[in-house]
Parts: C-alpha cells; structure tokens; sequence
C-alpha cells in the first residue's frame, strides 16, 4: 500500500526555513509543513489545504523540488511505503499561526489537541545558518533539506 505525502518549503524573509515541530503518537519529528493527499484532490491543492488547516494560511505553490525516489516505510505503519512530493511554497499573507523559537515548545491547547487526537503541532522558522538535515528527523526530509542547502 503506497501512502501520498506532499509537503511545502516555506522560504521567510531572510532565507530562513519553517518547520513544523510535531508530537505523533508519543514521538517527537520535526518535519516540513504539510500532509496526506486526500482522494480526489490533486497534489498542488493537498499543499493549500493542508497549509490553510495547519497554519490558516493561503500559500502560492511553486515549482517541484522533489519527490521520493527511493524506498521508504511509514514509520506507522509497516505496510506503508511512503511517497513524498514537495514544493516550494510562498505565504500569500502574514503567517499568523503562533511561530515558536525552540522545537516542541507546546502551549496548553497545543496539548489539548493531543490529547484529543494523540497528535499535535507548532511552528517556527530555523535560520539559515543553524538549518541542516540534522534539522529535520524523517529521512525523505533529511533528502530534501540537503538540496534546500545546495540551492540557498
């Protein structure tokens, strides 16, 4: 069973990366934006609904930077092979979700939110020179943080 992801590179003002710090299941990841492509949509709509739910935030979706060529189990669900599409992403309007300074720094509804549906997440942006793969904990995402580098 192939499991679609598509997730979007948020580039800020001064070429900084947004992230996504996420608690899933009791794990910790901190991934790009983004998620499952729904039945019937395309993958370019998929990045500006999930970007609207996460973040309720309208987002231009740019040019591919990748998708997955190699393979990759879910790391949820052992019958899953993971495929991933990203792209580069621009706000359309001010980001007015909460951004955060340090990873996995949950406020009180954040928490409530995991509690109700076991998963949670915030943002914030990690500056050009602190961004790396090791920035990022999926290894499709360690992929494409190494050609954001290449290219910024």
């Amino acid at each position: 069973m192939f499991n679609l992801r598509v997730y979007g590179v948020l580039l800020g003002p001064n070429r900084e990366v947004l992230v996504s710090d996420e608690f899933i299941r009791g794990g910790y990841y901190t991934k790009f934006p983004g998620g499952g492509l729904e039945f019937g949509e395309g993958t370019r709509d998929c990045l500006k609904r999930e970007f609207k739910e996460e973040m309720d935030l309208e987002v231009a979706v740019g040019d591919h930077l990748y998708t997955t060529d190699f393979f990759q189990m879910s790391a949820f669900n052992p019958d899953h092979q993971i495929i991933s599409i990203y792209y580069w992403v621009k706000a359309l309007e001010p980001i007015r979700a909460p951004l955060r300074q340090k990873p996995f720094d949950f406020d009180d509804r954040e928490m409530r939110i995991y509690a109700e549906r076991k998963e949670t997440e915030t943002f914030r942006f990690i500056s050009r020179s602190e961004f790396g793969q090791d920035s990022v904990t999926l290894p499709i995402d360690k992929v494409v943080a190494r050609l954001i580098l290449a290219g910024i």
